[in-house]
């Protein structure tokens, strides 16, 4: 059996994707628990759910992070850069010690 490739799931919707991301978690605790009763026939299954959840939770992320590169640019579009405020002058403060 060939492990799953990611432009299979690169075409996907967000919510296709996280209702992917929890079923393959249910499969795979399934799976865990096959393993644990001694019903599991197809050990290689671990690898491939593993790798399928891999996949999701990575485009997943990427998703995100351009999300907020979107968002992250148009605020500074948005807004005229404001001038730098002048740093405060750092005063020092004796502390008395107690006898």
């Amino acid at each position: 059996m060939v492990l799953p490739k990611i432009d299979e799931v690169t075409p996907l919707s967000d919510e296709e994707i996280a209702e992917q991301i929890l079923a393959i978690k249910k499969e795979l605790f399934e799976l865990r628990l096959q393993k644990v009763t001694g019903q599991l026939e197809k050990p290689h299954l671990f690898k491939h759910k593993r790798h399928r959840l891999g996949q999701l939770l990575t485009v997943e992320r990427q998703r995100q992070i351009a999300a907020q590169l979107e968002t992250s640019a148009s605020e500074t579009a948005d807004s005229a850069p404001e001038p730098e405020a002048a740093p405060e002058p750092e005063t020092e403060t004796e502390t008395i010690a107690a006898p």
